[in-house]
């Protein structure tokens, strides 16, 4: 099942998006052009677990940890056997630990009772697996099976506000306001392209803005607050 849009209510996208939207695509075409996820993983399994993790973490303290743990529960059958605890101890240097820890065995034994131990390529049945979300959905089925999707995490949202793409704070709202704006063949390299520039240039506290490939034509909305 390919992922449904937003459900939020429609929302009109600020001023100037629309016209702004194809120079944003095309600079981060060309300064980004392999752009995809971080995160290391070699199963859809393996997938949707680092994103579980990556909540509220980094992408180098998951991908720190997940080699250990993988090792230990290579599968959804390996993992469904443990208890919380015994997945703590390989995740402890994740941020929350402890709650994704119950998440992933509870994750695990749902994807064998329901799914044979597969993740499923539906959209519905990844949002209703324990720690998941529309963006864990959103990342799962778009790295694991090429359905386009733009997952909005912090880095996103924070771009889509400061580049004058959108004007909400609700990451569903923000999901809808980029899905208007650019090509659906598109929204899987736009969400790892976005995720990257906000990682190397516009970060949250101290934007490069002098060192941006943009800074010609992004009105730099909330720059300088920490809040956006």
């Amino acid at each position: 099942m390919i992922p449904p849009p937003s459900h939020s209510a429609a929302t009109a996208v600020p001023r100037g998006a629309r016209s702004r939207a194809p120079r944003v695509l095309q600079t981060l075409e060309a300064h980004y052009p392999d752009a995809r996820t971080e995160l290391a993983f070699t199963t859809p399994f393996e997938l949707l677990v680092a994103t579980v993790l990556s909540a509220q973490a980094t992408d180098v303290s998951v991908n720190a940890a997940t080699p250990a743990l993988f090792a230990r529960y290579p599968d959804a059958q390996a993992m469904s056997a443990a208890q919380p605890e015994d997945i703590e101890p390989l995740i402890r240097s994740i941020g929350l630990y402890r709650g994704k820890a119950r998440n992933l065995a509870a994750l695990a034994r749902l994807l064998l009772e329901r799914h044979g131990g597969e993740v499923p390529n539906d959209f519905g049945a990844v949002v209703a697996l324990p720690g998941a979300g529309r963006k864990t959905a959103n990342v799962v089925l778009s790295n694991a099976f090429g359905y386009p999707a733009i997952a909005v995490d912090t880095h996103v949202g924070r771009l889509a506000r400061r580049l004058g793409l959108s004007g909400q704070t609700n990451p569903d709202k923000v999901e809808r306001d980029l899905q208007t704006l650019f090509p659906r063949e598109r929204w899987v390299f736009l969400h790892h392209a976005l995720i990257l520039h906000g990682r190397r240039i516009c970060t949250a506290r101290a934007p490069a803005c002098g060192a941006c490939p943009m800074a010609d034509f992004c009105p730099q909305v909330g720059v300088g607050l920490a809040s956006r």
